[in-house]
């Protein structure tokens, strides 16, 4: 069943209702694990289950409950119920909708962790009351919480798609071309420089996909396809353990349905 989340920045002035609580212990989210589904902790406050948060942001409400996330002590002690456990590992196992909140809540904990102090002149800074942003009250800069855009590109030369192997990979999987956006660079030419740089050839014919947050941990992937044009592939040795060009009927071991990378090759075996 869809749900409606509204993002928000000033919390209720009373914290007296049910809200849902995206809290974690470094880059793990506290869940009870109930069969093959995992649960979100429900309450009107984490004091319930014996919790005390170190720092809090609101995130605004779903179906008209509010949304914190939370930072919890590297020693609290977690309830006998419940568990810490990876986003990657919690995929599948949670609602879609708090699935997506918890990607945006461990990126939100993150920024609040990090902008404690003013990196200009090391100020603690202030919350914004109407805006997701800290801010210097001695120099006045102000920070926003960091986003880093990069591309993902599924490169087809008629019926085969490209198809490489980073170092930190699974053993035996490849996955679709991928790099960070650099300063000046439009998407199109970060495509351009990324392919070229990584594999040696050339394309044409950039078209948007889609795109996907990423808190791993804080990307947003912006996902496009591309025909080959020419060159052989000559790896970056730095980068990458080989590539090569698959068919949808041999293709190796990718990456799961997690991903935006998943979702290109799906689109390329369903209508090539």
């Amino acid at each position: 069943m869809h749900q409606t989340f509204i993002p928000g920045i000033t919390p209720p002035t009373v914290q007296s209702e049910l809200s849902w609580w995206f809290a974690f212990v470094g880059n793990k989210l506290l869940v009870r694990p109930e069969g093959t589904v995992s649960q979100i902790p429900n309450l009107i406050s984490l004091a319930e289950i014996g919790l005390e948060p170190v720092r809090t942001q609101f995130l605004g409400t779903l179906d008209s409950q509010p949304c914190y996330s939370v930072e919890l002590p590297k020693d609290a002690i977690i309830p006998y119920d419940m568990t810490l456990r990876g986003l990657r590992k919690l995929y599948g196992t949670l609602d879609d909708e708090l699935y997506a909140l918890s990607g945006r809540a461990i990126q939100l904990v993150e920024w609040d962790r990090t902008h404690q102090y003013c990196g200009h002149c090391a100020t603690p800074t202030t919350q914004l009351p109407h805006e997701r942003a800290k801010r210097c009250p001695k120099c006045g800069l102000v920070n926003y919480p960091r986003l880093s855009p990069a591309i993902i590109v599924l490169v087809c030369r008629g019926e085969e798609l490209l198809l490489a192997r980073a170092h930190g990979f699974p053993a035996g999987m490849y996955s679709v071309l991928a790099g960070f956006v650099e300063p000046g660079e439009s998407l199109e030419q970060t495509v351009v420089r990324e392919v070229r740089e990584e594999v040696g050839i050339e394309v044409k014919d950039i078209r948007y996909f889609g795109s996907q947050p990423w808190p791993f941990p804080n990307s947003l992937m912006i996902g496009f396809t591309a025909t080959y044009a020419r060159g052989d592939i000559v790896i970056e040795p730095q980068e990458l353990v080989d590539a090569a060009w698959f068919s949808k009927h041999n293709l190796p071991q990718v990456p799961p349905k997690l991903s935006i990378a998943r979702k290109l090759i799906d689109w390329f075996v369903s209508t090539h």
